[in-house]
């Protein structure tokens, strides 16, 4: 098991997607990251305490499944659809967003997109329908408690004992038992998917995250995002509630809190000043932003310039990467 003490590092050891995690509310992070990789089927086991909001890409060549791994999990909403204990979220190879309450405790499942179909035909004689992609499937009571406490399972072994996860046998026996058990769920639960409203909100929000991407240390603002595009910023705002449970000056501005943030940590107080990276941020009122960035984060920005570097994202990958199961040499 991984653990993190901020959100830059937790969201560069997430594998599967390219993913910014940015908490809405004050207090010290927590996260912990439990991964394991067999064969084919990689998973992982997710818990943070902050209350946060996600977005990201999803990679194009795995495909993803996610589920509550607790039932006191924090709520979550992912891209405008409510997740609820008992649900499979089945993900497209495209913008990823979630925003959670509190100790969200999550699970995924991912295996290669080309392998999925196989899996399938192999196990209930039929491919899974692509109009299933971006949907909740909820699975019998049953079902869906043994795939969970599987997943319980392994993780528990990846962080008791993970030598017995490196015998080919075992992890063989486990990876077939977990991917039979996804398919089932998957081919006998009941679907549900947005209305057509929702996938027109969602190509918006992938453009709006795309231009936010493309930009990635940049103020931006929502006139010139609108006019990029080709939206009103009643509609945008419209979709930003819906996906993100904030407007896109909210969004914005938090985006540029961690921002800042990122470049206090990592910046040399010998040569650099707050004021020049929060400027540099597109912030000028730097009283009305001193008393914000307090806020959210519990200390002044020069408090944060001051603390020992060492949020380079180098070390976490390799961190992360190193406590991979069944990891190919």
């Amino acid at each position: 098991m991984l653990r993190f003490d901020d959100p830059f590092s937790y969201s560069a050891a997430v594998q599967t997607i390219n993913v910014e995690i940015l908490p809405t509310s004050r207090g010290a992070f927590h996260g912990e990251l439990t991964q394991v990789r067999m064969d084919r089927l990689w998973m992982q086991r997710f818990r943070l305490n902050l209350p946060q909001v996600s977005a990201g890409a999803l990679s194009s060549d795995r495909k993803v499944f996610s589920f509550l791994s607790d039932s006191s999990s924090g709520k979550v909403r992912h891209c405008g659809l409510d997740v609820s204990s008992g649900d499979i979220l089945v993900t497209g190879f495209d913008a990823y967003h979630v925003r959670s309450e509190a100790d969200l405790r999550l699970a995924s499942l991912s295996l290669p997109a080309d392998e999925f179909p196989v899996a399938c035909k192999a196990i209930v004689g039929h491919e899974i329908s692509e109009a299933q992609n971006r949907c909740l499937v909820r699975p019998s009571p049953a079902l869906m408690s043994r795939l969970s406490q599987l997943h319980k399972a392994i993780g528990q072994l990846a962080h008791d004992t993970p030598d017995i996860l490196e015998l080919p046998e075992v992890a063989r026996a486990l990876e077939q038992h977990t991917i039979h058990l996804l398919v089932r769920c998957l081919a006998e639960g009941v679907s549900r998917k947005g209305s057509k409203g929702f996938y027109r909100h969602d190509a918006i929000i992938a453009q709006f995250e795309e231009f936010l991407a493309a930009h990635p240390d940049q103020p931006l603002y929502i006139t010139e995002i609108c006019g990029a595009l080709g939206v009103s910023e009643r509609t945008l705002r419209a979709c930003c509630e819906e996906r993100l449970g904030m407007g896109p000056i909210r969004y914005l501005t938090l985006r540029r809190m961690h921002l800042v943030r990122r470049a206090l940590l990592r910046g040399d107080p010998s040569s650099e000043t707050v004021t020049t990276i929060v400027t540099d941020h597109g912030f000028w009122e730097l009283g009305r932003f001193s008393v914000a960035y307090r806020s959210l984060f519990g200390e002044t920005p020069s408090q944060t310039l001051r603390r020992p570097a060492r949020y380079s994202s180098l070390p976490f990958i390799e961190a992360a990467e190193a406590t991979l199961i069944g990891r190919s040499s």
